[in-house]
């Protein structure tokens, strides 16, 4: 069991575990609603590992931390109130560096990315003598499958993985965010230390995915959660014990969640799947064919689930609460109806993370990184693996993991089979995207008042009057806040086609000196 540390938030104290997230602190013992958004309303943390920026909170002083990635500490001193300093990201990094360069570090092999996919290529690239560094912004490896839980040992799989690369050379990096690139085989970086700057000889790109979001009337409200968010949330300390949770959405990932929140003592009300019922049975057929394995999986969490109602072509249409949400209304097409809740998870899919990808000019073909069979992207010396090559999994991500790594150690005979593994997870990577395409009226849910822009608060009505992403940034500051588009872009993308156009280092908010 971790130590007990104590914190205080707003100035007054508090106890949490060490293996405590800030953000799960914070809600456990002070309410869902942890910020204030430009235009004063309520919010909480949404996506549980970074991304959304709606957790930032000043700890220690430092405004605008990102809470669910810090772990408590004791003497932590929390400040959940707004803050209206115009000069407040420049001040979140307020360390003094005697060196304004920060550090150097040279490398045979750079992989960013501590999920599945990156472990395994770290290994392999050691495995082969080369000098590896494994890079991740969070304190701790095995990205979102993965994602330490304290109140349950870790998967065989996770462990067997984390043992071997516990037994190689390669140089751990946590807590440290990439910033871009500035020069040839270099990369720019934020760590605990400082800035500091990396060179490589061959990069691999396990950079992942997040959850897309899809906007509707009532879903910045604190409590409403993405599905793999509240999951991270809870394995980060959050307590869902007794609380009525709807989860929904889109995605094999919905009912893992809820069993996952089940088995930690939620109240889940049900499982409400936009996809109909026809699709489902499709794709079960064709799992039964293609890999039964996940079939029997799927089998596996729907028992966990016994009782809990699993609706087919059923999705939320609003959320209602006053500083929290209480309910949410679904529908099935046909019939409508409200369901008392007190948090929902609600994820529509996973779109990967390719500003990195797009940063370094890779090239992109149907959303994904376009690879060889190698893993090598169209820039040399660069490959792409996991879920930015195709959303398929843990098994796609360990089978290009391990190609990519023995490929960026100019081992190409040690491949060996994993290239027919590789084309058979490929397959099951086509049939989750057939099986889940999102229904068309998913686009008609928000109304003009509805936000879709959750960093600068940007409505449906104040984006339907442009034609393209570049005349909405520049008129409503939509896709510029600090998670900079990646919440609302994959929105805009499915609302009115809009596609991202240009991707400019630093790919998160900095400090300047971090980037001299």
């Amino acid at each position: 069991m971790a130590e007990r540390v104590t914190l205080t938030v707003n100035n007054q104290p508090i106890e949490a575990y060490a293996d405590t997230s800030v953000a799960a602190a914070v809600m456990q013992t002070h309410g869902l609603a942890v910020r204030q958004s430009v235009t004063g309303q309520a919010r909480g943390p949404v996506c549980g590992m970074g991304v959304c920026f709606e957790c930032r909170l000043t700890v220690d002083g430092v405004l605008h931390q990102r809470a669910c990635l810090l772990p408590c500490r004791d003497g932590m001193k929390i400040d959940t109130r707004a803050s209206s300093e115009p000069e407040a990201f420049a001040k979140r990094d307020a360390k003094p560096a005697t060196n304004a360069s920060g550090s150097e570090r040279v490398y045979d092999v750079v992989v960013l990315g501590a999920g599945p996919a990156g472990i395994a290529a770290a290994c392999c690239a050691a495995d082969a003598g080369r000098r590896v560094a494994l890079i991740d912004d969070n304190p701790r490896g095995g990205g979102q499958i993965w994602r330490h839980d304290p109140a349950k040992p870790p998967p065989r799989e996770a462990e067997g993985w984390r043992d071997r690369l516990r037994r190689t050379s390669v140089e751990i990096l946590s807590s440290t965010l990439i910033l871009g690139s500035f020069a040839p085989k270099t990369l720019r970086a934020e760590s605990p230390t400082g800035p500091c700057t990396l060179r490589f000889q061959r990069l691999i790109l396990a950079c992942g995915a997040r959850e897309r979001f899809l906007p509707f009337p009532g879903w910045t409200l604190p409590g409403i959660f993405g599905a793999g968010g509240l999951q991270a949330l809870v394995k980060s300390g959050y307590s869902v014990h007794g609380k009525k949770v709807v989860v929904a959405g889109s995605g094999p990932l919905l009912l893992a969640v809820a069993a996952y929140l089940r088995g930690h003592g939620a109240d889940v009300r049900l499982v409400a799947e936009q996809a109909p019922r026809s699709k489902l049975l499709r794709f079960g057929g064709s799992l039964l064919w293609h890999q039964p394995s996940k079939l029997f999986e799927a089998m596996g969490l729907r028992w966990q689930l016994r009782g809990v109602p699993y609706r087919a072509g059923c999705w939320p249409i609003r959320t209602d609460g006053a500083q929290q949400v209480t309910s949410v209304t679904l529908t099935d097409g046909s019939r409508t109806w409200t369901e008392p809740c007190d948090a929902v998870a609600c994820g529509f899919g996973l779109v990967p993370n390719l500003e990195l990808p797009m940063l370094f000019v890779c090239a992109i073909e149907r959303g994904f990184v376009k690879v060889d069979e190698h893993q090598q992207t169209s820039v040399a010396g660069m490959y792409a693996v996991g879920e930015l090559t195709g959303i398929g999994g843990v098994d796609k991500s360990l089978i290009e993991g391990q190609i990519a790594g023995w490929a960026a150690a100019d081992q190409p005979v040690r491949i060996g089979g994993l290239l027919n593994e590789s084309v058979r997870a490929r397959r099951f990577s086509e049939l989750l995207d057939d099986a889940f395409t999102l229904r068309d009226e998913l686009r008609h849910l928000a109304d003009d008042a509805t936000i879709v822009c959750r960093c600068e608060d940007v409505t449906y009505g104040a984006l339907k009057r442009f034609v393209g992403q570049r005349d909405a940034k520049l008129q409503t500051r939509c896709g510029m806040g600090p998670c900079q588009g990646r919440i609302c872009g994959p929105a805009l993308q499915f609302l009115f086609g809009w596609l991202s156009d240009s991707v400019r280092p630093p790919i998160f908010p900095t400090a300047l000196g971090n980037l001299s």
